[in-house]
């Protein structure tokens, strides 16, 4: 990766790290970038979050590319799966999203779709990143060159929740969920999605205020949720989180379910569909043991990859699989989307659950979950700080020591955030004793180092 993007594009505190003057660069280098490859003027959408530092980004974004002959659709407000579906339905020539996931208000971020919905190559972020970093001297449009601005936001928005809608035949009659928008992009379409099935669906947390986004709601803290579950009597708990990329749910007892059970139960369904290519799931190497064994006793093959929903895209794309994702709520549908996408994840296993006939928490026990630990090791944001850890041969003979002591009967996984600046370290065991006792042992060694 380069110096800009990481995992998930640009991401920082905004004002600081990511400031508007970077903004109107990255604005400038994309489209001068765009403009090169097709030899006229681009036209690039751009969608945003809630978070009260996006609309000043949003400004610099469009004001860049503008600057130098590139056109800007703004979306507003919308999830980031919308803006990559329509990326590609305007013909627009990229995408660009102005948003920082699960992280608090503070922080936001860039990522950018190519034109046909997936994330920018290396080579094409290389590109990018070089003529900011070079600090690249680029033509400005002037007279009848300059960007323009287009319209029809609200229209775009019916467009994305229409396109959402077709992707399931399955009559949700009767069904009651509860909703939690995170105080984020899902505020401004998941009520118009769900009050147009026929089911009963309310809704919690859709009134963002720029520093409310992700703020003991949504996908990271699905305690509320958990609770409005239970005293409602609600068939299932949706969340999500700031950009709605991602979908955790809530079964009707209040108990979590995560990605792995969601793709697990997802896929047996498209498997009795026929629709399973490649008879494949592919998750990433967080996944829990129990998602394996499901897997293996119901018939289907299990691909990992390395963490981050680009790897598993990536390998979709290359096999031709129909599902794939992340432990943490990033669901891929490759029949419907290029990207992780929250909304389309609940709609599917709605359509999963009613299928099925049975109670959320008994379809979502069908795929087994090991206790599992995970902690957040909070390092320096200092440049080399998480690469010096990881490569420290201490650091792996300690974590060699307990995965003897595990002796198969678990899992020890330590990664450093592509985003934040933190190491995380993940363990599975028999119970949640263990588990807990050997992450919190490492992550005490990783603090010291």
């Amino acid at each position: 990766m380069g110096k800009l993007f990481g995992t998930d594009g640009i991401r920082g505190i905004a004002g600081q790290t990511l400031t508007a003057e970077l903004a109107f660069h990255v604005g400038q280098a994309v489209a001068a970038v765009l403009t090169e490859e097709k030899g006229n003027r681009p036209l690039i959408t751009i969608g945003k979050d809630t978070r009260i530092s996006s609309d000043m980004l949003e400004a610099a974004l469009m004001a860049g590319i503008c600057s130098v002959g590139g056109d800007v659709m703004p979306l507003g407000t919308i999830p980031t799966p919308a803006v990559a579906f329509l990326t590609v339905q305007q013909q627009a020539d990229a995408g660009i999203v102005i948003s920082a996931s699960h992280n608090p208000y503070a922080y936001n971020g860039i990522k950018v779709f190519n034109a046909q919905g997936y994330k920018l190559s290396d080579e094409m972020e290389g590109r990018v990143e070089d003529l900011i970093l070079n600090h690249a001297k680029l033509p400005a449009a002037v007279d009848g060159a300059v960007g323009r601005r287009h319209h029809g936001m609200h229209a775009l928005h019916s467009a994305y929740v229409q396109h959402l809608l077709g992707s399931i035949d399955c009559d949700l009659t009767g069904l009651r969920v509860l909703v939690d928008c995170a105080n984020g992009a899902a505020s401004a379409t998941a009520p118009d999605l769900f009050r147009a099935l026929p089911l009963q669906a309310d809704f919690i947390h859709t009134e963002p205020d720029g520093v409310n986004i992700n703020n003991g709601c949504g996908s990271t803290h699905l305690e509320s949720l958990a609770r409005g579950v239970v005293s409602g009597g609600y068939d299932l708990g949706i969340a999500f989180d700031g950009d709605a990329d991602r979908c955790l749910l809530v079964d009707e007892q209040g108990n979590t379910i995560d990605g792995d059970k969601v793709m697990a139960v997802c896929a047996s369904e498209l498997k009795r569909q026929g629709k399973l290519s490649g008879n494949t799931v592919v998750a990433t190497v967080m996944s829990n043991l129990g998602l394996h064994e499901y897997c293996q006793e119901n018939g289907l093959d299990l691909v990992c990859t390395a963490v981050g929903d680009r790897h598993v895209l990536e390998r979709m794309l290359a096999d031709g699989f129909a599902i794939g994702g992340e432990q943490s709520g990033h669901t891929i549908f490759r029949a419907y989307a290029t990207t992780g996408d929250g909304e389309l994840t609940a709609l599917q296993f709605l359509q999963t659950l009613r299928r099925s006939g049975v109670p959320a928490s008994q379809l979502a026990a069908r795929c087994p979950q090991y206790p599992q630990e995970l902690i957040n090791v909070e390092v320096p944001h200092t440049p080399g700080v998480k690469e010096r850890i990881m490569a420290d041969e201490s650091l792996r003979q300690e974590t060699r020591r307990w995965e003897e002591k595990l002796g198969g009967q678990g899992r020890i996984l330590i990664r450093p955030s592509g985003t934040e600046a933190l190491i995380r370290v993940m363990v599975e065991a028999k119970t949640t004793e263990i588990a807990h006792q050997v992450a919190s042992v490492l992550a005490d060694f990783i603090k010291k180092l």
